[in-house]
């Protein structure tokens, strides 16, 4: 992944940067799909590799195929990612180890939910109930989100002068 990353910051031509991010978000989920973790891999999968794709290959098509080179290095962009990686790595330094029995995540919540969730939900299985009765509101906020970027994303794309004469030839 580390390899695809550089080679996307070394590319100029845009089209080989959209299929190698498309490429990093199906190795993403791959991972997401290794470490248990389905339901992310399947949407890492559908938005990051498949929606992002086709919206990186759209602007494609409505711009130019080759970045511009940069006229100097701007060196506050590099700064920032430094410090917020540096963070980030230090931020990981106190989890606990990988499958550890004893770490938090599997002393508290885990049990109850797999002891309680079929009879205080009545939903046999155990990740639905857990998807659909404790993390409900979680659940409708990251659809309010993806919504709210779809609409976004229709405006932005949008022909507002098409529109526009349309309502003109109405008017008239």
């Amino acid at each position: 992944m580390a390899l695809t990353v550089i080679a996307i910051i070394r590319l100029r031509n845009l089209y080989a940067v959209v299929m190698l991010a498309s490429i990093f978000s199906l190795m993403a989920a791959a991972i997401f799909v290794i470490l248990d973790a389905v339901d992310v891999a399947f949407t890492e999968a559908a938005v990051g590799a498949g929606i992002s794709t086709v919206l990186g290959l759209g602007t494609i098509a409505l711009t130019t195929s080759e970045e511009k080179k940069p006229t100097r290095l701007k060196l506050f962009p590099l700064l920032v990612v430094f410090i917020t990686g540096g963070a980030l790595m230090y931020g990981t330094l106190d989890l606990a180890k990988y499958g550890d029995p004893n770490a938090p995540a599997h002393q508290h919540v885990a049990p109850t939910y797999l002891k309680e969730a079929p009879k205080k939900t009545g939903i046999p299985n155990v990740v639905t109930s857990v998807l659909a009765s404790y993390r409900g509101y979680d659940t409708l906020g990251e659809v309010t989100v993806i919504f709210t970027a779809g609409v976004g994303v229709i405006l932005l794309l949008g022909n507002w002068r098409f529109i526009g004469r349309r309502r003109e030839d109405k008017d008239a």
